[in-house]
């Protein structure tokens, strides 16, 4: 079991805090995002599910925009170009498998 209140926060890009559980298979990152912060262009090996917990976030995928708000799950596929921005002050949950190594 994991309680969020004792894990530590840690700036990953600007704007950006998370907060990380790793499982066996999985990384679950929860966020904090300052609104207006920019998440650059790139890809990962990674499959992704964005979940919008609060906010609204600007999600580019594969040079298409979509605008999510609370409650909209994205998955993103392994490989995939995307980039990002908050609209928003925002709270996301990126559930990421395999397990992100560069983010322990």
């Amino acid at each position: 079991m994991y309680n969020l209140d004792d894990i530590p926060t840690k700036e990953f890009f600007p704007g950006f805090e998370g907060k990380l559980i790793h499982t066996d298979s999985m990384t679950l990152a929860y966020w904090d995002i300052a609104e207006g912060c920019d998440l650059p262009e790139h890809s990962h090996v990674h499959e992704q599910v964005v979940n919008v917990l609060e906010g609204s976030f600007e999600l580019t995928v594969d040079g298409k925009t979509h605008v999510l708000n609370k409650g909209a799950v994205f998955p993103i596929s392994s490989n995939t170009v995307h980039s990002g921005k908050a609209l928003t002050f925002c709270r996301i949950l990126d559930v990421f498998n395999p397990v992100r190594e560069d983010y322990k």
